[in-house]
This record gives structure tokens, C-alpha cells and sequence, in this order.
């Protein structure tokens, strides 16, 4: 693992590799969100006390779990940058960033739309409705802190460290409906004697779930190829413009 980790450092195998399985990727990407998708809609039966409504699970609750798992991935990527200087770490939670708030910011729209039906309003300042909308912001500041910095060194290290700190907000999302009285209901998946949620809903949420995770790794890597092509035409530009004043120098 190691030895594949800093062969994949070097920015050219990484494009081969990626170029390769890219399409790859897509095309799994899209076969189980199209699968999911349809299970969801058309295959899985209406709740007994929510209805129709229900299915609105099958598209929040993947998005609620990838923003902390994204956000777990950009942390640790942080971490390999500052310790390992891995030169893809902090390339890989940059391209992870605007994926995971996009994943945040649909879990809570979704979350409130199936808040109004079952709770009677739009959004409560509950424990866990709040901590992940101050993950949001958590990806936002990350985002504008890389932007604000002109030198790449110098905001790659800040916003690792940004993101390292931000980690504590996880466990309060995780744990929310636990050490407080809230009105999200607590988990019914990962539980000691088994998911509390029959198979008819499980398998679409399942492949839902899959299907989020695969439509992540397709966008950071295509991120992450683009982000190499920008900061190769960055050093393309650097190099001719210090060409260009010795040439004016001599």
C-alpha cells in the first residue's frame, strides 16, 4: 500500500492511471445512480407512516453520510500532506472540498424538505441540523482559505490546518441525537442487532449509498487532473516570465 501510495505521488502516473480508469469509474458511477434511482422511486414501497414521503431517505441520508465521510478523507489527506509531504495529499482534499459541500448542502436541503411533512416546519436550530450546517461552513472557509492565498505552499498548509481542526465537529454530528434531545431521529442502519429498516428500502438505499461514493471518486479524480494541468500551465507561466526578465536583464 506504501509502495503504491508514492508511486501514485508522481503527478505523471497519476494521470495515466486516472485516464484509465476513469471512464471506468463513470460508467459505474452512473449505472448505480440510475439503478438506485429507479429502485428508490418506482420499486420501493411507500412508508406506513410517512407515505411517499419517504423516499426522500434515498436521496438524503447517502448525502448526509458522504459530507462527513468526504470531509473525513479531506482530513486525512490534510494529515498525509503536513507529515508525509505526499505532493498529491493536499491536491486530493482541495478537489474533495466543493464535492463534499455540494454533498452537505443537498443533505440539507433534502433534510429540510422532508422536515416540513414530518415535523411541521423547515428547520429547527437542532443539534444535529446545526453541526452540519456548521460543516458546511467548515467546507466553505476551506475553499475560501485556499483562494485567498496567492502562494500554494503557504494555502495548502493553512487550510490543512483549518480542516484538521474542523475533525471535532464530526463525532457532534455523528453522536448529536445521542447526547442531546433533538428532533432528527436517531440511526436506524448501523446498529448493534442490525439495520431497523426492511430489505425492500435497505437494498435501494444501499445502492444509493454506492452509487454517491462512486460519483465521488469520479469527480475527485477529475478534479485532481485538472488541478494538475492548472498548476503545470502555473509553472509554464512562472518559468517564461522569469525568462522573459533575465532576457530583459541581459
Amino acid at each position: 500500500m506504501f509502495k503504491l501510495n508514492f508511486e501514485l505521488a508522481n503527478p505523471k502516473r497519476f494521470m495515466d492511471l486516472s485516464a484509465k480508469l476513469l471512464p471506468w469509474i463513470w460508467v459505474i458511477a452512473v449505472g448505480l445512480l440510475g439503478t438506485g434511482l429507479y429502485m428508490a422511486l418506482f420499486v420501493a414501497p411507500p412508508d406506513y407512516q410517512q407515505g411517499e414521503t419517504v423516499r426522500m431517505m434515498f436521496i438524503h441520508v447517502p448525502a448526509a453520510s458522504m459530507a462527513t465521510m468526504v470531509y473525513m478523507f479531506m482530513a486525512a489527506s490534510s494529515a498525509v500532506a503536513l507529515i508525509m509531504k505526499h505532493p498529491l495529499a493536499d491536491m486530493a482534499a482541495k478537489a474533495a472540498a466543493p464535492i463534499g459541500a455540494g454533498y452537505t448542502l443537498l443533505a440539507l436541503i433534502t433534510g429540510s424538505l422532508w422536515g416540513k411533512p414530518m415535523w411541521g416546519t423547515w428547520w429547527v436550530w437542532d443539534a444535529r441540523l446545526t453541526s452540519v450546517l456548521v460543516l458546511f461552513f467548515l467546507y466553505i472557509g476551506y475553499m475560501a482559505l485556499w483562494e485567498a492565498m496567492e502562494e500554494p505552499v503557504k494555502a495548502a498548509k493553512a487550510a490543512a490546518v483549518l480542516c484538521l481542526v474542523g475533525v471535532v465537529n464530526i463525532p457532534v454530528i455523528k453522536f448529536s441525537v445521542e447526547w442531546w434531545n433533538t428532533l432528527h431521529q436517531p440511526t436506524s442502519l448501523a446498529k448493534m442487532d442490525g439495520p431497523a429498516i426492511h430489505s425492500s428500502m435497505l437494498w435501494p438505499l444501499a445502492i444509493m449509498a454506492l452509487a454517491y461514493g462512486a460519483l465521488f471518486v469520479a469527480l475527485l479524480l477529475l478534479r485532481m487532473r485538472t488541478e494538475i494541468l492548472k498548476r503545470r500551465v502555473r509553472s509554464l507561466q512562472l518559468s517564461r516570465a522569469r525568462a522573459a526578465v533575465q532576457a530583459g536583464a541581459a
